[in-house]
């Protein structure tokens, strides 16, 4: 009983603060890249993240278009998260000097999944509709135009057909899988070095 109550909330606590985990990301890589402010996407993002952002932001300023206090807020949010679980029934609490590691290198994951999810996605809809146009099509397109930029000086369309997408997916996945979910696991077993199963 205790394990499948450990595993329910487990699923929960992450949910939530997968979700807010995310949003912050996304409010941090909209920055980064000068996103429209005026999208009603953006706008939704920074408000739900505005309440923990503007008083982080009085002791830790922005430098270079680089938010800091954005930073600092995820990988309090992740160790929280980190933690929360581990006060859970039949879940290990995880010890001090693998969680700031572990949460940065999942941190790095989920910029990397938004990159590889917004890339797939802008060239499903480029094949099914190239005309189509919303609020979040517009903003995926200024999210991974950094990515996709440098791409495509290197892979330009061949007649009339755009493989950079293709490319792009391919060395982001290779990355993913080859280095960064490494030193996730890396990580998550020195924060767990007695744990017999991990969450």
């Amino acid at each position: 009983m205790g394990s499948h109550l450990g595993n329910a909330g487990t699923f929960l606590i992450s949910a939530l603060f997968g979700a807010y985990i995310l949003a912050v990301m996304l409010r941090f890589l909209f920055q980064w890249v000068h996103a429209d402010f005026s999208n009603p996407i953006s706008q939704f993002i920074y408000k739900i993240t505005n309440p923990p952002l503007m008083p982080l932001r009085r002791f830790i300023p922005s430098y270079r278009g680089i938010d800091f206090a954005a930073i600092v807020l995820l990988l309090v949010l992740q160790n929280i998260e980190f933690l929360v679980i581990g006060l859970l029934p039949s879940q290990p609490m995880p010890s001090f000097p693998g969680l700031i590691p572990w949460a940065l290198a999942t941190l790095l994951g989920l910029w990397i999944n938004i990159y590889i999810f917004g890339i797939l996605i802008l060239a499903i809809v480029s094949w099914i509709n190239p005309t189509a146009y919303n609020p979040v099509i517009g903003l995926l397109s200024q999210l991974t135009n950094p990515v996709m930029r440098p791409i495509r000086r290197l892979i330009p369309p061949m007649s009339g057909l755009d493989l950079s997408p293709m490319f792009a997916l391919l060395a982001l996945t290779f990355v993913k899988l080859a280095f960064v979910d490494y030193l996730i696991y890396l990580f998550k077993n020195l924060a767990f070095p007695n744990a017999k199963y991990l969450f």
